[in-house]
């Protein structure tokens, strides 16, 4: 029992090292007013906050009698499923690594298909062969684009195009 409180107050800790860690970089993003009064630097104030705040919470409910207030043991799996892992963390970085190379919409959709492709491993799932991933391509596809578009053509905010179309 005591090796859980001490894991559940590392937790917390953690979780309120990376609050000031966000702070101390929301503190370098100047602080001009924009719309309606608020700068670019409001939102990553308000999660460094909300993290911090979270953290210290996590912490304190730790050092209490019963922990996290007797927490039910996990489900799933005993253990991490590292492939699945590895999928998803492949789709993130492609995605980082494509961006502007191959645009928006494709390096997104590829990461779609990456991180479907290891979430259903994860649930135990087939992948579903050459037809599996042409319908995840379809999928991330429809999702990717039309956020493009959104933002690119409503929002007014550039993101890396395939062609200098502004619609791929």
């Amino acid at each position: 029992m005591a090796a859980s409180r001490l894991h559940q107050t590392l937790i917390g800790l953690a979780a309120l090292g990376l609050g000031a860690g966000l702070a101390v970089g929301a503190a370098t993003i100047p602080a001009q007013a924009g719309y309606a009064g608020v700068g670019p630097n409001f939102l990553p104030w308000v999660v460094a906050a909300v993290l911090g705040g979270c953290g210290v919470w996590l912490t304190v409910d730790a050092r209490r009698p019963g922990g996290w207030r007797d927490m039910e043991a996990p489900s799933g799996a005993p253990q991490g499923d590292w492939a699945a892992l590895g999928w998803v963390a492949a789709g993130i970085v492609a995605n980082a690594l494509l961006l502007t190379t191959i645009g928006f919409v494709l390096a997104c959709t590829l990461c779609f298909m990456l991180a479907v492709r290891g979430l259903r491993g994860a649930e135990g799932k087939p992948h579903g062969g050459a037809r599996g991933l042409a319908l995840d391509f379809v999928t991330g596809f429809l999702i990717a684009g039309p956020a493009y578009w959104v933002f690119t053509k409503l929002l007014g905010i550039n993101l890396p195009g395939l062609t200098s179309t502004g619609w791929i």
